[in-house]
């Protein structure tokens, strides 16, 4: 490469104005090669790596142009948008600030200003900060389209159309705002003038990445499958490793029923990037509902999840372990790996679950001598526990006391992935399975309406219905959790659930059911009374300690309250208090109390414990992480 230094900074920053991010970091790097101190190219390539999203490195680079440009503001406020992408929020408060103390309408650093308050998860008051610049500069198309998309993002959909008609206006030519304006329309469920708007955007760059990739979701939720599908593989075919493009294409082809080749295009995927978490659920479920058992296919993709649930288990990180294997083997539910997940149910101190999963594999065929020895040793161990001496059957007995549905509008669709909720709720009613008090009801995810999800979980009897939602960037995903009575309809509680990294996923679905599952009373079952002992069908494994107290509830007259999760009776209907003395693992006894004068507790009453509300869960709140993506690349 032949020219000065400052030849390959302007030609960086041509590729930089063509969005050509690798080929400005050549030419930047080349500058620097020549001319070390050069600061308005070592500036230009911590951008560039900031687009990137190598913030880290990015961060490198503009602390070295600051150095070299101490007064420019403008490499200060790329260092704070730098700062707040690497999560470094107070650092970037203290430079911000400085930067306003110093210029108080420097309008980066106003924009930056908004942009750290929505990462502090604030964003009335970003709002505010926003409604002020704007004021300042009417003109500004980020701030005017950051002010939308705030507003958006706040639930006032109106308003934001508003603000984004007015980016529109002023900027009639700018293929940016024609983007933003598509993705508003779009999450207003206005997706005809949506795809006009992307239309729009790509009439004047034809081969601006986002918008096409936005335009091929927008088909999808259209209905449009096959040019969703076409467009998917124009993306493929541009770059192979666009994961969003073959997730929609696998999506596409399961909403005309084409399961077979959606699998063979999932699976295409997965063998690309076998950590996608969004691709892998997609793909398990089509398998669970498309193939019969002996499909070779589930055994392939059951011993992914059951290496990483020894890989998590060497690391003694037990819950993930589990939840591994239960993927596993419910796509294989015959697979010889059943023993370890029996062997980890063991060392969490449930033996008679442990016998139950050997007792299984020995029926199944799959028993071998050191199997049968335990199947005999444990038999023999537990011949003492409670369930012996009051002669009862625990699995005969184990009882679920909620019926609870899991929903997603159909409109709910995020940034990164189409459908996103409907995945998402799909994930936490198979995690519900395995909540030994709830019975997840197996209704259609993706529902049109609240009304229409509504009258589905009423008809079918649910206690509660959950209406799923996520918001996700490249890095983060968030999901929100809306519980309803399912009687009424009315609001029961909202949980949210932050995560970031590998297996976001997976871990965001677990924080909803552990927060949702300990936000519900626990119900049980009076079983057999011996004169003022009483046997229960709840044990350790569902939470029971000894010394607790219960509410001991005539039988049938228990009511869902009309608002809330909370369970509502009479005194007159609490006939007694049981207090637990003994805890085995799937029942326990305890002592009885009568309510009054007469004696009324009867086998068969229910057994109440009502969550204590100061002592639920704190809620997860954490900044939206769609908006966050969305203003870092409104540069």
């Amino acid at each position: 490469m032949q020219g000065s230094a400052a030849a390959f900074y302007e030609r960086g920053k041509n590729y930089m104005a063509a969005e050509n991010w690798y080929s400005a970091i050549e030419s930047f790097l080349e500058c620097l090669r020549l001319n070390q101190a050069h600061a308005e190219g070592t500036a230009a390539l911590a951008e560039c790596y900031y687009e990137l999203a190598e913030f880290d490195e990015a961060l490198g680079w503009v602390r070295k142009a600051r150095t070299l440009a101490r007064t420019n503001m403008s490499v200060a406020n790329l260092e704070v948008f730098i700062l707040i992408a690497l999560g470094h929020l107070d650092e970037a408060s203290t430079l911000v600030n400085e930067i306003l103390a110093r210029e108080p309408y420097n309008r980066e650093a106003l924009f930056a200003a908004g942009e750290l308050d929505i990462a502090r998860n604030r964003p009335s008051q970003a709002l505010l900060r926003y409604r002020e610049a704007v004021r300042r500069f009417p003109d500004d198309r980020r701030l005017m389209v950051s002010l939308a998309l705030v507003t958006l993002s706040l639930g006032d959909n109106e308003t934001a159309v508003t603000y984004i008609n007015n980016a529109i206006t002023q900027h009639p030519d700018d293929y940016r705002v024609f983007y933003y304006a598509a993705y508003i329309y779009s999450m207003n469920g206005r997706i005809t003038e949506a795809m006009q708007y992307a239309q729009r955007a790509l009439y004047y760059r034809p081969a601006y990445g986002p918008a096409q990739s936005l335009m091929a979701t927008l088909r999808y939720r259209n209905g449009e499958y096959e040019e969703a599908s076409r467009l998917c593989d124009i993306a493929i075919a541009n770059d192979r490793q666009d994961m969003s493009a073959w997730y929609l294409k696998g999506l596409s082809q399961i909403r005309q029923g084409r399961l077979t080749e959606a699998i063979t295009v999932l699976s295409t995927a997965i063998s690309i990037n076998e950590n996608e978490e969004f691709i892998r659920a997609v793909l398990e479920d089509t398998i669970v509902s498309a193939t019969s058992l002996e499909d070779p296919r589930r055994a392939r993709y059951a011993s992914w999840h059951f290496n990483r649930a020894r890989s998590f288990r060497q690391r003694n990180l037990i819950e993930q372990a589990l939840f591994e294997y239960r993927r596993g083997l419910r796509l294989n539910p015959f697979a010889a790996d059943r023993r370890e997940y029996a062997e980890l149910l063991r060392l969490q101190g449930y033996p008679a679950r442990y016998l139950e999963e050997l007792r299984f594999l020995q029926d199944q065929g799959m028993a071998d001598r050191s199997l049968n020895d335990a199947i005999e040793t444990y038999g023999s161990l537990l011949s003492n526990a409670l369930f012996k001496q009051w002669q009862v059957n625990p699995i005969n007995l184990a009882e679920r006391h909620w019926k609870i549905a899991v929903f997603s509008l159909a409109q709910q669709s995020s940034f990164y992935h189409a459908d996103a909720g409907a995945v998402a709720a799909g994930v936490i009613r198979e995690l519900l399975v395995h909540d030994r008090n709830i019975t997840p009801v197996n209704l259609e995810l993706r529902q049109a309406t609240f009304s229409q999800s509504f009258r589905q979980a009423r008809e079918s009897g649910v206690d509660y219905f959950i209406l799923i939602s996520v918001t996700e960037n490249e890095r983060d995903i968030s999901i929100k959790a809306e519980a309803f009575v399912g009687r009424t309809g009315s609001p029961a509680g909202t949980f949210y659930a932050y995560r970031t990294g590998t297996d976001r996923l997976r871990d965001a679905c677990r924080g909803i059911i552990s927060q949702f599952s300990s936000s519900m009373p626990l119900r049980g079952r009076l079983l057999i009374r011996n004169q003022g002992q009483a046997l229960i069908n709840k044990g350790k494994a569902d939470g029971i300690q000894p010394d607790t107290v219960y509410d001991v509830v005539k039988r049938g007259r228990i009511q869902t309250a009309n608002e809330g999760i909370a369970l509502v009776y009479s005194d007159d209907e609490l006939v007694g208090k049981l207090t637990i003395t003994n805890v085995d693992e799937e029942i326990a006894i305890g002592t009885l109390a009568r309510n009054g004068f007469f004696d009324r507790i009867e086998p068969g009453d229910e057994v109440i414990l009502q969550v204590n509300k100061t002592q639920q869960p704190a809620i997860e709140t954490a900044a939206n992480p769609e908006l966050r993506a969305l203003l870092r690349t409104l540069r």
